[in-house]
């Protein structure tokens, strides 16, 4: 593990674990107030990937930029962005992107995992990259997979409240939360060694009665996993469970 590499861990999990991110204040007339971490979802329109490929991709490209050795630098983009995101509310925005609008991005300061999803470095919503910008925050659903296999037992598993209807954007934005608080929740060595398989996950979109099992066990059981509660911006109600993460899937 490199220096790097463990510094990164280790504000992330300051970040995470010393206060709560509910208590920052926003303030509409201080745009540096409202920061979020852009993400940009590669939708093809003749030829559109899998959905549950596309949340795997966007939750292993957030915690990808969380821990990115960048992060753990003395100085850089990753590490002024990711302080100042730290700081504030931690929002995500999920946006599509196809063709050229989605080269285009790569040129950005960020992490891309199997050419499907992009995370960037946070920035204040008003300092957005124009490139980024651009690109539409709507219109990022696609329909549900018919057959996938079951989570794999050695694997981290992200359980999204399915009942809860959200799109595929948001969604997206949900198990990158649950990533990065999993990751938090890992002790320097654990997630470096899931650093180095590349972060392999499952997510499951799970029925109201798998996910309630799910959150119940979370909650009962401390250390098994991390609950993500929504502010309800969008789509969701105020402190809705949208996803929870664990360090293995549920026993069947």
């Amino acid at each position: 593990m490199t220096p790097e590499f463990h510094q990164a861990h280790r504000r992330l999990v300051a970040a995470t674990t010393a206060r709560s991110w509910r208590d920052d204040v926003e303030d509409p007339d201080d745009p540096a107030t409202v920061q979020a971490m852009q993400m940009a979802l590669n939708l093809p329109k003749g030829t559109p990937p899998a959905r549950n490929a596309v949340l795997v991709a966007a939750a292993q490209a957030v915690v990808a930029v969380c821990l990115d050795e960048r992060a753990g630098a003395e100085s850089g983009a990753f590490v002024d962005g990711l302080a100042q995101w730290y700081g504030h509310r931690i929002r995500k925005v999920a946006r599509r992107a196809r063709n050229k609008a989605w080269d285009d991005v790569q040129a950005l300061p960020g992490v891309t995992v199997d050419n499907l999803a992009r995370a960037f470095v946070p920035s204040a919503v008003a300092e957005v990259p124009a490139a980024v910008a651009k690109l539409q925050i709507g219109h990022t659903d696609l329909p549900h997979d018919d057959d996938l296999p079951a989570p794999t037992p050695e694997h981290p598993a992200l359980y999204v409240d399915g009942g809860l209807g959200m799109s595929m954007g948001k969604a997206a934005a949900q198990v990158g939360h649950g990533s990065m608080l999993l990751a938090a929740a890992m002790t320097a060595d654990e997630a470096h060694e899931w650093a180095q398989t590349g972060y392999p996950l499952s997510v499951v979109e799970a029925s109201p009665e798998v996910f309630t099992a799910a959150l119940e066990k979370a909650e009962t059981d401390p250390g098994a996993g991390v609950v993500i509660r929504d502010a309800g911006y969008t789509e969701v109600a105020p402190d809705s469970a949208t996803v929870v993460a664990f360090h293995s899937p549920l026993a069947e």
